[in-house]
């Protein structure tokens, strides 16, 4: 299984264990890792049975105006705007997120925001037969998860999970 992980986070696949399939088959990605197992199945030419998107960095229902926020708030202070981006990847639970932490950049930050999830891509993995799965949790407060399980119906199992957020726990 090859995982990509999310913004400012490292190794934090034993996260989704209770989700994860881990064939050598899988490629799976978390927020803005998922963004990076999207790209990366796409453009292999080795086999890949599933793919795995996890709380999938999903800004394409925010305007230009809230991007950029976003991306003045890192570059003012990123200590600050990462404190309440973990904070806000573990709600509602408590979980203690800081021991897979890594400092994201700015460069980062950007490409997730303004990330544009390609249909006819999404498509045409569905075409070579791979099994594409998204995990998203009903009371995320990164992303807004009834649109992302909206616009990934059409190509992919979507598991709207109850109860929890970002970081499906």
């Amino acid at each position: 299984m090859k995982f990509f992980s999310g913004f400012c986070l490292a190794n934090e696949q034993e996260l989704f264990t209770p989700y994860l399939n881990q064939s050598d088959f899988t490629v799976a990605g978390f927020s803005y890792g998922a963004i990076k197992a999207f790209e990366y199945a796409f453009t292999c030419k080795e086999r890949i049975d599933t793919l795995q998107l996890f709380s999938p960095a999903f800004f394409g229902d925010k305007n230009a105006k809230f991007k950029k926020l976003q991306t003045l708030s890192f570059s003012k202070n990123s200590d600050l705007y990462t404190q309440n981006f973990m904070q806000n990847c573990v709600y509602p639970s408590t979980f203690d997120i800081r021991p897979f932490f890594k400092q994201g950049s700015i460069e980062e930050l950007s490409e997730l925001l303004h990330y544009t999830w390609d249909e006819a891509h999404l498509q045409a993995l569905k075409e070579r037969g791979i099994n594409i799965e998204v995990y998203v949790g009903e009371q995320d407060t990164i992303i807004n998860s009834l649109h992302v399980k909206d616009f990934f119906v059409p190509y992919a199992s979507v598991y709207y999970l109850k109860r929890v957020g970002h970081i499906l726990k």
